[in-house]
C-alpha cells in the first residue's frame, strides 16, 4: 500500500484543504503515515509570503527527502 504523509503551516483553510486532500487520498487506497515517518508521498500546504516561510518549507521538504530520497515531495 503506498503512504502518503502531510505537513500543514499556514491559516485555517490551509488545515482544511489537507484534510481534504487526505480524505481523496486514503479513497484512492493511500495510507496516511506521520509526517517523520517514511512515506511514499510527503504533501506540504503551506502559503509562502515572506523569506522566512520560504526557508521554512525548503527546511520541511529537506526532512522529508532525508527520510526518503525517492518520496514524491
Amino acid at each position: 500500500m503506498k503512504t502518503v504523509a502531510f505537513h500543514t503551516l499556514g491559516c485555517k483553510l490551509n488545515f482544511a484543504d489537507t484534510g481534504t486532500l487526505s480524505s481523496e487520498l486514503e479513497g484512492f487506497g493511500f495510507s496516511r503515515v506521520a509526517f517523520n515517518e517514511k512515506a511514499d508521498v510527503y504533501v506540504i500546504n503551506t502559503c509562502s509570503v515572506t523569506e522566512n516561510a520560504d526557508k521554512e518549507c525548503k527546511s520541511i521538504v529537506n526532512r522529508a527527502l532525508a527520510k526518503n530520497a525517492n518520496a514524491y515531495v
